[in-house]
């Protein structure tokens, strides 16, 4: 297998073009009579065909067996908390968090697909935790609901895609688009992170509007791996997870032999460190669209059913003004997860791995501690928030949180607590 390699994805919407083999990609059309090296030519679409052509998602696979070449499916038991309903037990309106969701016991092998926990969704994502000790053996999976943002919160995982490869670490992020069979590897052992399971539109960069041609993520950082096949045979199982359920296949050769492809439907890595905070500089906390990374847009300009936003390392300059983010409401559903270091915005109880739910209308803000820290800091001078990064997938509906959730030994039962400190400062006779 070639050796991890990338290319520039310099923008969405580009068409993309990789060989392993020298001309291994036609010299013209994208389905000969017969594909060079005697191999198959298949399509693969991530998007209605008839849409814009700067929204099309679809490439040209050039490999070894064509991906119909397996058994037929059969139910699986495979994901057990891996779900796609969120409306088993009603969701209260409460703030939620949770502690990290311990590593399976010393000796347990467990892989990607089996470890997913899911914690939340709606008809938008589902959001979900792994925390695998295993590489996936012999089994390749595929999600045909939806694309799979993949954080990595504790150890690098080797994405072993059909187009190539991608290695990430905590602080970078994958997306492997609907379709895409791949294999997850564990090059450090067990490892820990967010999945959001995107039902909509495929994600995109924002339009930088009044910010701009520069700012947020830059298109050239986004990087798809370079074609490297896998020509094996065995007794292997392809996994699908469809229509909520999941599905199991034999195949009898690894799913993994694209030799060369082109298109626009395809995996790519990006690394948070980079993304070029904007921000406010004379007073008030930016809104958290201020930081969004990706979004899936809805048909209602302005509102999308998924953003992907990263609380990167950054300056909060604001001159007498109070700089965490503000005691708020909002239509919106939030869930926060803390990657690496301190988030600036609660004093404790969020550690790495920790992640909370604040939904619809639902009242929170700094804690006790933070607000009062904030409300005497001196603002003549900067804050340097350094080592952190934190995420957020935002939905303007609520999440559904699931029942494994609600009842996990792992949520914070007192969290509400974090609050009872604020005291009554309000005097009418002193402004």
């Amino acid at each position: 297998m070639a050796d991890l390699k990338f290319q520039y994805m310099s923008g969405f919407g580009n068409e993309f073009a990789t060989e392993a083999l020298p001309g291994a990609l036609p010299d013209r059309g994208n389905s000969p009579q017969r594909a060079p090296y005697g191999l198959y030519a298949e399509q693969i679409n991530g998007t209605a065909f008839t849409v814009a052509r700067a929204a099309n998602r679809r490439s040209w696979l050039y490999r070894i067996r064509p991906g119909a070449a397996h058994d037929a499916f059969a139910p699986s038991n495979a994901g057990a908390h891996w779900l796609s309903s969120f409306n088993q037990v009603p969701t209260p309106p409460n703030r939620m968090r949770w502690d990290p969701i311990a590593m399976p016991a010393a000796g347990t092998q467990v892989d990607f697909v089996d470890s997913m926990m899911t914690i939340g969704g709606n008809a938008g994502c589902g959001i979900n935790v792994y925390t695998a000790t295993a590489s996936m053996q012999k089994r390749y999976f595929y999600d045909s609901d939806g694309e799979l943002l993949i954080v990595p919160q504790q150890g690098r995982l080797t994405l072993a895609t059909e187009l190539g490869n991608l290695e990430i670490e905590p602080q970078e992020i994958a997306v492997i688009p609907c379709g895409i069979r791949f294999q997850v590897r564990l090059p450090d052992g067990a490892a820990r992170g967010f999945v959001c399971e995107n039902y909509g539109a495929p994600l995109q960069l924002p339009t930088l509007g009044v910010i701009g041609s520069n700012g947020l993520a830059h298109p050239r950082d986004f990087l798809t791996p370079l074609a490297a096949w896998e020509d094996v045979d065995g007794d292997f199982e392809i996994l699908t997870k469809f229509d909520g359920q999941f599905w199991t296949a034999k195949i009898d050769h690894s799913p993994l032999d694209v030799v060369a492809w082109h298109g626009t439907h395809a995996p790519y890595k990006y690394d948070l460190r980079k993304f070029n905070v904007a921000g406010f500089i004379s007073y008030d906390h930016p809104d958290p669209c201020m930081n969004l990374v990706l979004h899936a847009p809805s048909a209602t300009p302005g509102v999308d059913t998924l953003d992907f936003i990263a609380f990167a390392p950054r300056v909060l300059a604001m001159l007498d003004t109070f700089r965490p983010p503000w005691f708020h409401r909002n239509i919106a559903g939030e869930f926060m997860g803390n990657v690496h270091g301190h988030y600036d915005a609660k004093a404790g109880g969020f550690e790495p791995g920790s992640m909370s739910i604040h939904n619809t209308m639902t009242a929170h803000g700094p804690d006790t501690e933070t607000f009062e820290k904030a409300s005497a800091a001196d603002t003549s001078k900067p804050d340097h928030i350094k080592d952190t990064m934190a995420i957020m997938f935002e939905t303007p509906v609520i999440i559904h949180a699931t029942q494994q959730a609600l009842e996990s030994p792992h949520r914070q039962r007192e969290y509400v607590r974090v609050w009872e400190g604020l005291k009554k400062h309000f005097n009418p006779k002193q402004r």
